[in-house]
């Protein structure tokens, strides 16, 4: 967004927090980034806000452009049909047009009043990487011969460091057959990472996807990488892990039967979910291990990742489009209308 030309008001790396309890601590912070945007509202006065992803803050920015007579846009929406149903209310009141990215989101919203599209999912364009493995085994000092299995930990240090000691514990397990390569975040810095990792065997790489095309299998952590897995064809086991607390608080909430995304949109179990007490290494070890020769499993997983990223495509097969210019054009497409709504706004 930097490099198209937006100025950045505020970072949202500062609001970068995973879980419940892990909010708290980050409130002021939070709320003083909050204060200075809608000041940066007021002054400006936006013909159409458009908020993207961050439901516990965007909702709020999405009230104060309401609240002003802006019309609002909501791209990649908050994940209500998994957890917090009732605040479907909040969008309906605060958000005029909602831009959805997963295909059964659109009949989740429709079905509750709200003007919800399904403009497909930007990870639905990627491809594998051109690299060939001899080349990328030479750049980051892998041995080709070996087999590889891609670490994904997550993103933000704190989820990272519930994460990534388990799944090295696993590879611990596993052994040295393997070759082991962790694509580094943006997010995150090598140091940090060398830190948990210590002397043992794990290639940080600045890539994610020619590391998850290359591979033949991984450890993912909920979350995009796990479409981003699936987008590849890589077979792959989910984990993910929070503090007790939030585990506690969150989970009578959740209403969906799975808590990968690539099951949900499969609407089944494609991979492997193991979350909170059941991720430890001794349960992704069994889990992998058949994803890592011709077996069954692993032919099973390869068809249902297939059909999930069919359905990711979907919205795309009529016209040649990406996921994002679908969505600018719905949005640019609105502009007069905004325009309107705000000099009305302004004249009562």
């Amino acid at each position: 967004m930097r490099t198209a030309g937006c100025d950045t008001v505020i970072d949202a790396r500062d609001l970068a927090v995973v879980g419940i309890s892990e909010i708290v601590s980050h409130l002021p912070k939070i709320y003083s980034r909050f204060r200075t945007l809608v000041s940066a509202i007021d002054q400006r006065r936006p013909v159409l806000g458009i908020v993207i992803d961050s439901p516990a803050f965007n909702w709020r920015v999405a009230r104060q452009l309401k609240h002003r007579g802006i019309p609002v846009v909501y791209y990649v929406t908050p994940q209500f049909w998994a957890w917090r149903q009732g605040r479907v209310r909040l969008l309906k009141k605060y958000v005029d047009k909602l831009l959805v990215i997963f295909p059964f989101e659109q009949d989740f919203y429709r079905g509750r009043g709200l003007d919800a599209e399904f403009v497909g999912h930007p990870l639905a364009e990627i491809t594998a990487s051109a690299l060939s493995r001899e080349a990328f085994a030479a750049e980051h000092q892998m041995d080709a011969a070996k087999v590889w299995i891609t670490l994904m930990p997550g993103s933000r240090r704190k989820e990272v460091r519930m994460n990534l000691p388990t799944i090295l514990e696993a590879a611990d397990r596993l052994g040295s057959d393997y070759e082991y390569v962790l694509p580094v975040a943006p997010t995150l810095d090598r140091s940090f990472l060398s830190e948990l990792i210590g002397k043992r065997r794990v290639m940080l790489v600045p890539e994610t996807l020619p590391a998850l095309s290359l591979s033949r299998a991984a450890i993912v952590a909920s979350g995009t990488a796990t479409v981003e897995a699936a987008m590849m064809g890589t077979p792959f086991v989910m984990v993910y892990r929070v503090s007790p607390v939030t585990f506690a608080l969150g989970r009578p909430l959740v209403k969906v039967p799975h808590f990968a995304m690539v099951n949900l949109i499969a609407g089944k179990r494609v991979i492997p979910e193991l979350v909170q007490d059941d991720f430890t290494a001794e349960k992704v070890v069994a889990e992998i291990r058949p994803l890592l020769t011709e077996t069954t499993e692993r032919q099973e997983m390869l068809a249902g990742l297939e059909k999930v990223r069919l359905l990711l495509k979907g919205a795309q097969s009529s016209d040649n489009r990406g996921a994002a210019e679908r969505a600018a054009d719905i949005i640019l497409a609105m502009l007069p209308a905004a325009a309107n709504l705000r000099i009305q706004s302004q004249a009562t």
